[in-house]
């Protein structure tokens, strides 16, 4: 004879996790992956279906491109992302540089190898300069600092992306067309 509170599944198994569970009210569910990237490395964030907590995943290698391709189409294969938002870097006074064109021309080449999934670009004005700041005020050194620097960037801008369409109910930034 079994007692009627026990039960052989894990705690919290089959319900949800709370009154708040689940996505905002016009938010779409699902796992998105962001992408900041630099010359050297490009930083990777993923967050939870309900887009709740973005979470960083690792920092790429950026200068061979190529690998970095493949090891992004890799990560987006494991994490079955719904869309991957990649940062825009543009000017305090929003107008873009060469800095942002060499993104939009990585974005386009990311949205090829991983296609179908979507690439959405999004304003990433000062999340280096947040992460930087925020990972210096908790401690961490400026050499060591600079791959856990490029993934905390990559957190800001998921935050950021997240906390966009949880406001409008739309898709974060811009579409990037693939081309073929």
């Amino acid at each position: 004879m079994t007692d009627p509170g026990v039960t052989d599944r894990p705690p919290g198994a089959g319900q949800e996790s709370g009154p708040g569970s689940g996505p905002a009210p016009g938010m779409r569910r699902g796992r998105r992956i962001a992408v900041d990237v630099g010359d050297a490395r490009i930083g990777v964030a993923s967050c939870d279906p309900d887009g709740i907590l973005a979470t960083p995943v690792e920092t790429v290698p950026g200068r061979d491109v190529p690998a970095a391709l493949r090891r992004l189409a890799a990560i987006v294969a494991e994490y079955e992302p719904i869309e991957v938002v990649v940062g825009l870097p543009r000017s305090l006074n929003g107008t873009e540089g060469p800095a942002a064109v060499k993104v939009r021309a990585f974005a386009h080449s990311v949205a090829k190898v991983i296609a179908p999934v979507p690439v959405r670009l999004v304003d990433e004005r000062m999340t280096t300069v947040s992460a930087t700041h925020g990972l210096r005020a908790s401690g961490v050194k400026a050499k060591k600092g600079r791959s856990v620097i490029d993934q905390a960037a990559a957190v800001i801008i998921l935050q950021s992306a997240l906390e966009t369409e949880r406001v409008s109910g739309k898709a974060p930034g811009e579409s990037v067309e693939v081309v073929i």
